[in-house]
């Protein structure tokens, strides 16, 4: 027997069925979504709780011509599974198969592109004024929530969409516990459904009309009655600090009662005397309708593949420790020695390791929620009073800080140390998540060093390195795991500015930058069995560059290979290039990274192939720049 979705090729399909089904095809859709990311990997929680938020609106809602904007993209998965997605929901995050976040060239459903947090309301507060300015009738729907909410760029939204009085757009906060969380009953629920009925509209706007008739009085009366009305809506819920915002609040109601959400949906979409845009509170669980996700939420936010009965993850079979946690533990042994050393992120402590620094150290470690900005101006203000602040953000996340990190930090010559994790390429995640663009746009930027390791060691001494230096300094360093290297007991701080020659060679010069070190000794070696005797420099630091060792190996190598796991645009090769032009050394030489293009989702091996940084790419770079 065939499953309810085989029936739904697109929404219009979902809408030709009784509201009585729709509680089937929530089931049928959040089994899709446990045995395909079963498989795949992918984001479960924030997925399996939005489900009856996706069929409801698409119900209810006339999509693609009602705007349906999802924020994130980690609660889109049954969104896609709606809108045409369901055969290639298989292939999500693989090379060539359908990304795991929202874009617009994917499909005509997808609105507004969502990689990272808080964008939906901006974004749709823009369309829905421009469709106000032309004059059409369509409805903007913005679903935000998982957190995003934590954002300072939604309420920057929620605040203009309120005063450009958009009554086409609807918000719908999908409060899953990451933001607010008002407790729901049966008496807030049914208030929530009668307030956005057409009778209590009525009466509201006949109660307004004989108020204001009284004379003399009518001005105060009105008023006295709309402070009685929000006294108790804010008695059973936030409504005031949205009311405020300018927005009409509904709310808070059941996300995973399917009936009160329709009704609600339903309401709100029939309403023709809006005079403000409307916010609609749904309190959900991440996670809902599979016990392991439920339970731990955080956990099963991203996944590897799992079984299903279980919930276990599958392990990988040993192998390095990663990155991340090379970095977090080199953070919590240092930072025994030093108590001015603390930790921020912003909503990210599992992902960057600093879970385990809160262990250790739980009254030096903080969590901003999903706010960049204020995370880097918060660290400013630590260092000014002689702490030590180690801002661990993602490479794509801190992008968003970018005027925070010049103004605020680097103007001011701040002791603040940046962490970039997840810096190259990222794999499954995607466009929105590649790290391949903060050396551009951190290396022009005064007082600060530019850091990054050749393997785990190095990493270690190169957080002691930036800790030590008394201003804004940045280190990145990869997703996944390490190379395996013995680390040594006692880390020490690096000399500022200066390269590590690895290999001599006079035929050609490698000069490499973090990640691509492996396999530029890899591509040397090979290179050496042919003849071909290259030099391969660790060039450790991007900013300031060792022009010692640059200019003596462009003066006497026939030629230089810069190479990178960065946007060529703008990164280590460009800057090397500068420098040896401002020298006067002539040689040639070429620049080895990543194109300047966006760069979908894929296994980084795959992608780095493709690019040419992998050891038999930067072989055949170095032939080809010989001649030979």
């Amino acid at each position: 027997m065939g499953s309810i979705l085989d029936r739904i090729a697109c929404p219009a399909d979902l809408r030709a069925f009784p509201p009585e089904q729709l509680g089937e095809v929530a089931q049928a859709l959040r089994q899709e979504i446990i045995a395909v990311i079963s498989k795949t990997g992918g984001h479960l929680a924030a997925s399996l709780g939005a489900v009856e938020l996706a069929v409801a609106l698409h119900y209810v809602f006339d999509t693609p011509a009602d705007r349906l904007i999802w924020d994130v993209g980690h609660q889109g998965y049954p969104h896609k599974l709606l809108t045409g997605r369901r055969e290639l929901f298989p292939t999500i995050g693989k090379r060539d198969g359908i990304g795991k976040f929202l874009r617009r060239k994917e499909s005509p459903y997808d609105v507004f592109g969502a990689g990272h947090a808080g964008t939906s309301v901006s974004a749709a507060t823009g369309v829905a004024e421009a469709i106000r300015r032309r004059g059409g009738k369509e409805r903007v729907i913005a679903v935000i929530g998982d957190g995003a909410l934590t954002a300072g760029l939604a309420y920057e939204g929620l605040n203009n969409a309120g005063y450009l009085k958009l009554t086409n757009l609807v918000v719908v906060l999908n409060d899953n516990n990451m933001s607010i969380s008002p407790p729901v009953g049966a008496i807030s629920s049914y208030l929530a459904r009668r307030w956005s009925g057409p009778l209590a509209r009525r009466l509201k706007h006949g109660v307004r009309a004989l108020l204001e008739s009284v004379p003399g009085a009518g001005d105060e009366l009105v008023e006295l009655a709309r402070r009685a009305e929000q006294s108790f809506k804010a008695f059973i819920s936030p409504a005031l600090l949205f009311e405020g915002l300018g927005f009409n609040y509904i709310g808070p109601i059941d996300g995973h009662n399917l009936p009160v959400l329709y009704e609600t949906l339903r309401n709100v979409r029939d309403m023709k005397d809006l005079q403000d845009p409307v916010l609609i509170h749904c309190v959900t669980h991440k996670g809902y309708g599979y016990e392991p996700a439920q339970g731990d939420p955080l956990k099963y936010h991203g996944v590897t593949p799992f079984e299903i009965p279980s919930g276990q993850m599958k392990k990988s079979s040993g192998g390095p420790p990663s990155w991340t946690s090379v970095f977090s533990d080199a953070l919590i042994q240092l930072a025994k020695s030093d108590d001015r050393i603390v930790g921020i992120t912003a909503a990210m402590a599992g992902g960057t390791g600093l879970d385990r620094f809160e262990k250790a150290y739980p009254d030096r470690f903080y969590d901003v929620g999903i706010a960049e900005q204020h995370a880097v101006t918060f660290a400013g203000g630590l260092a000014t009073e002689g702490l030590k602040p180690v801002c661990a953000i993602y490479s794509t996340f801190l992008q968003r800080a970018f005027d925070q990190i010049v103004h605020d930090v680097c103007v001011q010559n701040l002791d603040v140390t940046f962490a970039l994790d997840r810096a190259g390429i990222v794999g499954a995640d995607g466009a929105t998540h590649q790290g391949l663009y903060d050396l551009a746009y951190l290396r022009t930027l005064p007082n600060i060093v530019l850091m990054a390791p050749k393997d785990e060691n190095e990493l270690r001494l190169m957080l002691k390195t930036a800790i030590e230096y008394p201003g804004p300094a940045a280190l990145r360093f990869p997703r996944g795991p390490a190379l395996g290297v013995p680390l040594q007991p006692e880390i020490k701080a690096l000399e500022i500015g200066r390269a590590e020659l690895l290999r001599d060679g006079n035929d050609l010069a490698l000069v490499a930058l973090g990640s691509m070190v492996a396999p530029a000794l890899q591509a040397a070696e090979r290179l050496d069995a042919a003849g071909i005797h290259a030099a391969v420099l660790n060039a450790r630091f991007a900013k300031p560059l060792d022009e010692r060792w640059l200019v003596e190996l462009g003066r006497r190598c026939g030629a230089l290979l810069v190479v990178e796991e960065h946007s060529m645009s703008a990164g280590f090769g460009e800057a090397v290039l500068a420098l040896l032009a401002a020298r006067g050394v002539r040689v040639p030489l070429r620049a080895l990274g990543v194109r300047d293009e966006v760069i979908e989702h894929g296994k980084p091996a795959e992608i780095l192939a493709e690019m040419g940084l992998d050891a038999e790419g930067i072989e055949r770079a170095a032939r080809e720049l010989l001649g030979r």
